[in-house]
């Protein structure tokens, strides 16, 4: 497998990377760090809760992702499978162009610690993604419109112009209902063959030997779709009820930190410009965890709602929300130590198969 390089494929990434590192460069150009610091020292040990809602998302993706195994798939164990979400997740968030290793690192390492198959690894991460990206749309709305009128007030001052509600409303729909019809085209039963069908169009016969080699993998793939088809809308609803609740716990985070530093705002004001940020860090994807994107989001929402000394407060606020992830990837990254995993570990899912 050819590796990426700076200047290949992964070139966004860095790219992005360098502008997360403008983007909060200037951001703590502007907060005042030492009133921050003071005001994230006067939490004391209440600061422990705050990695509590990321765990709890954690858990709720876990549990979601083990459903997606077919029943013939015995040996799914629930924290293997949550030191692989921990791990993967680990490296799709700090890594430039990170989903791009991350995401096939899942199946990889289902196969080296529980044995499962490729194909049913393949198959889970596929639906999976799926999933993430409507329910990120039924989040989206929900905090459209439980905080429509603080959207479409703080429009002009968050966003330059009017109708932020309206947008994130309509945005929110049309991406669940994208996800959702994506989904549907998974699930016929027939969509890894007809990729396979396709891929085996491209004129270098390298590359076509190497898809014969791997036909039954693609059919495999389809029948373990097929076996999540089979439990119809029944089966799906469960699902986005565990990842939509996954959303919220990002909503809850921010909540949390916010009445820890003293700063009376509702949950639902918070749902609604969490929605937003969340929305726009998926916008600018190529910057790794949503570097100085969502940061300067934060603080204008903060300017916006009135906040008092918000550049204090959101300096805090923002400062506690990263010192949460270092504490996070820190953890993933001792887990990859621990079990021997490496970032290559992803390319060798090709090689292991052949």
């Amino acid at each position: 497998m050819q590796k990426d390089t700076p200047s290949g494929k992964a070139w966004y990434g860095y790219a992005g990377l360098l502008l997360g590192f403008i983007l909060i460069g200037y951001l703590f150009s502007r907060v005042d760090l030492k009133s921050s610091a003071a005001l994230i020292g006067s939490i004391g040990y209440l600061s422990i809760l705050i990695p509590l809602p990321y765990l709890l998302l954690h858990l709720l993706e876990t549990a979601a992702w083990k459903k997606l195994f077919s029943d013939s798939i015995r040996q799914i164990r629930f924290f293997r499978l949550l030191k692989i979400q921990i791990v993967s997740e680990t490296v799709s968030m700090t890594l430039p162009a990170g989903v791009a290793v991350g995401e096939p690192l899942r199946p990889y390492l289902c196969r080296r610690f529980m044995d499962v198959p490729l194909p049913a690894g393949f198959a889970s991460i596929a639906v999976r993604k799926l999933l993430l990206g409507a329910t990120q749309g039924i989040y989206t709305t929900i905090g459209a419109v439980t905080g429509f009128s603080l959207l479409q007030h703080s429009s002009q001052g968050v966003a330059g112009f009017e109708g932020l509600g309206v947008i994130m409303v309509l945005a929110g729909t049309l991406v669940m209902l994208f996800f959702l019809f994506m989904l549907a085209l998974l699930l016929n039963g027939k969509a890894a063959r007809s990729l396979h069908r396709l891929l085996m169009l491209i004129p270098f016969p390298r590359v076509r030997q190497w898809l014969l080699a791997r036909e039954e993998g693609f059919t495999q793939t389809d029948r373990e779709l097929q076996n999540l088809r089979n439990t119809g809308f029944a089966g799906i609803l469960p699902l986005l009820a565990y990842y939509t609740a996954a959303w919220m716990m990002l909503a809850l985070e921010s909540y949390l930190i916010l009445r820890l530093l003293g700063v009376h705002v509702s949950f639902i004001q918070v749902l609604a410009f969490d929605t937003a940020l969340a929305m726009l860090r998926a916008v600018f994807f190529f910057v790794p965890s949503g570097l100085g994107i969502q940061d300067l989001g934060y603080l204008a929402f903060f300017q916006a709602l009135g906040m008092h000394d918000y550049l204090v407060y959101g300096g805090a606020f923002v400062v506690l929300r990263r010192l949460k992830e270092l504490v996070w990837y820190a953890a993933g990254y001792a887990l990859m130590f621990i079990d021997g995993i490496h970032l290559k570990d992803a390319q060798r899912v090709t090689e292991k198969s052949e």
